[in-house]
């Protein structure tokens, strides 16, 4: 039985899920795991995708989703459950009109969270950044990975000291480097029981492709958008590397304002306004104006070399 508080997804395929030959690919090495028994793990700096192909990877195993969130202050009995709330049982006897025996009994209630229901009902779980919750809270998840059993405290009222795992029960585990503020190191012990599978920026392809299904703008002005923001990548001058959120959030701006890039200070400001921001921490003041600086050189750079190609392609059409 489930409190009311897990709440039960029903994995489905996103509508606007970009499938190219790199998500194909690894989506179908996360499954082949998962047939062999074992989790998966998906470490990844932000805005590389880990969380959404999760989500991708649950739709495609077709079973009932439970989500839980790392959190610093999570205990052992976030994930699994523990006693809440009371229940009161009272008997009155009057057997006796003048004599009144009154009896009560008053018991803690157990109620099972988020882990516990996955492994009993044998459901997908996506622990995402599980790294953020402390590794003594996650200490449970070595015997359920490893031996399929969970322990059980007392008073949970299954008169087991063990649950057995569901067989069909599957995780999936997200987390961000551990140099990222408010990020654990996780125990050897539990990163032994999953295989990571490493994330980096998309590809060429996927990024066009993300942006062009994310804002709905066209193929060519999608291009230009990523190549602002891979150049700035590339550049490796600043502190943290632009992520295809800041083409999305780039090519959804321009489609609201029914613009297209060009070299108007108002696409630069948008554009400058944007990377500066995903990639420097709040209050970096000396690197969002080195950012800025590079972002108008790459618009006007990106352009002309695009402006280029056109030229080309004109020219071999008259030929």
């Amino acid at each position: 039985m489930t409190d009311e508080m897990t709440t039960i997804l029903e994995p489905s395929a996103m509508a606007d899920f970009v499938e190219t030959d790199y998500i194909r690919d690894i989506t179908g090495r996360a499954l082949s795991y998962f047939q062999a028994g074992f989790p998966v793990h998906f470490r990844g700096v932000s805005g590389t995708g880990k969380t959404t192909l999760a989500m991708h990877i649950a739709s495609k195993i077709g079973r009932p989703l439970v989500m839980i969130r790392g959190d610093e202050s999570y205990t052992t009995s976030d994930l699994i459950g523990g006693e809440h709330g009371y229940r009161i049982r009272k008997v009155v006897d009057r057997f006796i009109s003048r004599v009144l025996k009154t009896e009560e009994d008053m018991q803690k209630h157990w109620v099972d969270n988020r882990l516990t229901v996955a492994c009993k009902n044998g459901f997908t779980m996506i622990y995402d950044e599980f790294t953020r919750s402390r590794p003594e809270a996650n200490n449970i998840l070595l015997s359920i990975l490893q031996e399929k059993m969970m322990d059980m405290p007392m008073g949970s009222g299954s008169g087991d000291p063990y649950l057995k795992v569901d067989p069909n029960f599957t995780c999936i585990f997200t987390s961000n480097p551990e140099e990222y503020a408010g990020v654990h190191r996780s125990q050897d012990a539990l990163r032994d029981r999953m295989i990571t599978i490493d994330l980096d920026h998309f590809d060429y392809e996927t990024e066009v492709a993300i942006t062009e299904a994310k804002s709905k703008m066209s193929r060519v002005h999608s291009e230009t958008v990523v190549n602002i923001v891979r150049g700035l990548r590339e550049s490796g001058k600043c502190e943290f590397s632009p992520t295809v959120r800041g083409c999305i959030m780039i090519a959804k701006t321009l489609k609201v304002l029914e613009m297209i890039p060009s070299k108007s200070p108002k696409f630069i400001q948008l554009c400058q306004d944007i990377l500066a921001s995903e990639t420097s921490r709040v209050g970096s003041k000396t690197n969002q104006v080195r950012v800025k600086d590079i972002v108008r050189d790459l618009v006007e750079d990106v352009l002309n070399k695009e402006r280029e190609k056109l030229k080309v392609k004109k020219g071999k059409g008259k030929n």
